[in-house]
């Protein structure tokens, strides 16, 4: 799994691509982590178009994540999360914990605001 890392007004833009499973998790971990630990109210956007597959631990560092952003006043929204992927979130009850966009456009805007 790779993660390219870009900046949109303030928000920090995560597109991680592959499987986030196994030491694929660690991986997401260490790209999300500085995003939330430098700035005081971290405004993230994942967008999940290239990613096929995520497993138990990988929602795991998902909820971390939330929850290190969340003490900061952070938000963490969502993109292109496919069905797969949108299946395991809502069987894991944490579908709402997570703000979902539809474009890049509207999550920026949203995120910024």
């Amino acid at each position: 799994m790779t993660t390219q890392i870009r900046q949109q007004n303030g928000i920090s833009i995560l597109e991680p691509s592959g499987k986030i499973v196994g030491s694929a998790v660690s991986e997401l971990r260490k790209a999300i982590s500085p995003q939330i630990a430098d700035f005081d109210a971290p405004r993230i956007l994942i967008n999940f178009e290239n990613v096929n597959m995520i497993d138990s631990a990988g929602l795991g560092a998902l909820m971390e994540a939330r929850a290190l952003a969340n003490r900061k006043q952070g938000r963490i929204g969502v993109m292109n999360v496919g069905k797969h992927i949108k299946n395991l979130i809502v069987l894991s009850r944490i579908v709402s914990l997570f703000e979902h966009f539809d474009s890049e456009d509207s999550a920026v805007s949203a995120l910024a605001a």
